[in-house]
């Protein structure tokens, strides 16, 4: 059940990255961490935040921010984009989705991004991720 559930989820994150104002790629990241677990997920989209910046030339021109949206009613619960500190523009967006128990993170950033380093930088934290291409190739072999 799981393969049908990171299958739907990769067509469903796909969806999502249609063309808009902005090309997008993104990254599904599996974790093991429950509902209960707030404190290490707010530490995981820290270092996730890290991640993408640090391979994304939107971010290139000063450091980050994540911005919760708890001002805006156009956000949803559990959204989440980081921001360029000096001008507030978009670096990334982030949905946790909790999903059989745990969460899954779904990342959306431009496709300007070094998607390779993106989904091998997650990786190195540890964490199963499926890379998701608006061109349809796969970062390396992570599609379903």
């Amino acid at each position: 059940m799981t393969e049908t559930l990171d299958a739907d989820l990769y067509r469903r994150t796909e969806a999502l990255l249609e063309p808009g104002e902005v090309t997008l790629n993104g990254a599904v990241i599996h974790t093991d961490l429950g509902g209960d677990q707030d404190l290490e997920m707010h530490e995981l989209t820290v270092d996730l935040n890290d991640v993408v910046a640090r391979h994304s030339p939107e971010a290139s021109a000063g450091e980050t921010y994540i911005y919760a949206g708890n001002d805006d009613p156009e956000f949803a619960s559990n959204q989440f984009q980081g921001r360029r500190l000096d001008d507030d523009e978009f670096v990334w967006e982030c949905q946790q989705l909790l999903r059989e128990g745990s969460f899954d993170l779904v990342f959306y950033y431009p496709a300007s991004a070094d998607h390779v380093a993106v989904v091998e930088g997650v990786e190195a934290l540890g964490h199963r991720v499926t890379g998701v291409r608006t061109d349809g190739e796969a970062a390396r072999d992570d599609a379903p």
